[in-house]
């Protein structure tokens, strides 16, 4: 297949400088290497996409993604190595790049365009198009600095569609819009995958890869950490993630440890067993059966009618599941110390991914008591049959 992209032994450096003020930086002058650090944003990156592919650029903030995106649009300049690309990019990198903000939309239209090589016959042919893509008709003649987010993002992403571009570069910006104009854009770019055209995608919603991509890299610290089919390459990069929340999770209880009143009963830990083992972070398969071990310290006598309640949520915190004792209609007897209670959770579909199991305690109020979020972490790998939350048995009949 003939390569659109070729990313050659990549790196880009940028310089940090430590200097606070202008006064500081004159003072400093002489002494300027002691005021300033290099930070590698990309180091040594080797990347060749194939045309009519799409690829998801993933990995931690601060990895590299958006900086691999703006060397391939020709934003940047690498520091070493080069970038070499094969017909029309369009690329929608930030939030009203391009843009001049004293210039009205219907003006900026044709300056976004005359700078992606079209010409103004071209525009003109294009124009009526983009404007009802946008869905900002109304406001096409007025100046782009009164626009909001949404407005600019929707102007941006209808120019770089319509100008006939082989090659796609989009940054985490569509998350701006709202849903409508999300699944308007996620349809234009299903179909430009049907027409063979080349996407680069840089988002935070692993989900999104895994639906629209045929092809993941994960960076980290500027270097590609895994690169390959993206339920393979995802899998790596929710590790890391979990790793981070690990981290982030252990030094958020050491700096509120001792700070806050103790509630009458805590949520301590929650753990969970698959084939019978009780650990404290399990992989599983979509259907498997899963105990949930909830472990509460009672500092205060709780009446009966209390409530303890379970729940999945993803990396992100939503809710994928819930249920708790008044929902089974399982009355709770008082209680007055501390205990061990277990869900049997059975047939967990979960899609792939990587969740948190929650637990919590209510009083018979239903005033919350206390709530360990990040309980359990749980892993579900799937068969890569599907996407999505939940994982359903499909079969196709061709027949019908």
């Amino acid at each position: 297949m003939t390569t659109a992209v070729s990313v050659r032994d990549v790196s880009k450096r940028f310089v940090i400088r430590k200097d606070k003020s202008l006064k500081e930086r004159v003072v400093n002058g002489r002494r300027g290497a002691a005021h300033k650090e290099d930070f590698w944003a990309l180091r040594g990156v080797s990347l060749d996409i194939e045309a009519g592919s799409s690829i998801g650029l993933v990995g931690p903030n601060g990895s590299g993604k958006s900086t691999l995106l703006k060397a391939i649009g020709g934003i940047i300049q690498p520091t070493s190595g080069e970038v070499l690309l094969r017909g029309r990019l369009a690329a929608l990198l930030e939030l009203g790049a391009g843009f001049h903000p004293d210039l009205t939309g219907r003006e900026n239209v044709y300056l976004n365009a005359a700078i992606l090589g079209l010409s103004r016959k071209q525009t003109d042919g294009y124009f009526d198009a983009i404007v009802d893509f946008s869905g900002i008709e109304p406001f096409i003649d007025t100046q782009v600095k009164f626009y909001s987010s949404g407005m600019y993002v929707r102007l941006a992403f209808a120019v770089a569609v319509h100008v006939d571009p082989d090659i796609l570069l989009v940054d985490e910006v569509l998350a701006v819009g709202d849903e409508p104009f999300q699944r308007k854009c996620m349809d234009r770019i299903r179909g430009f995958q049907a027409e063979g055209r080349t996407i680069i995608l840089v988002t935070h919603s692993l989900s999104q890869v895994a639906e629209l991509c045929d092809r993941a890299v994960v960076l980290q610290h500027g270097e590609v950490a895994a690169d390959g089919k993206p339920i393979d390459a995802l899998r790596v990069l929710r590790d890391d993630f979990a790793e981070i929340e690990r981290e982030d999770l252990a030094r958020g209880q050491a700096e509120h440890h001792g700070t806050t009143s103790r509630p009458a009963a805590e949520v301590t830990a929650v753990r969970v067993a698959v084939r019978g083992e009780v650990v404290d972070s399990a992989t599983i398969t979509p259907g498997e059966d899963l105990d949930v071990h909830i472990q509460i310290a009672c500092n205060e006598p709780l009446d009966a009618g209390w409530i303890l309640g379970v729940g999945i949520d993803t990396a992100l915190g939503q809710p994928v599941f819930g249920t708790n004792s008044r929902l089974l209609d399982m009355p709770m007897t008082s209680l007055d110390r501390s205990r061990t209670f277990r869900y049997h959770l059975r047939d967990v579909a979960l899609g792939e991914g990587s969740y948190w199991v929650a637990a919590g305690i209510l009083d018979s109020t239903g005033t919350r008591v206390h709530r360990l979020d990040q309980g359990a972490r749980l892993v579900v790998e799937s068969s890569g049959r599907s996407v999505g939350f939940v994982d359903i048995g499909a079969t196709l009949d061709t027949q019908a």
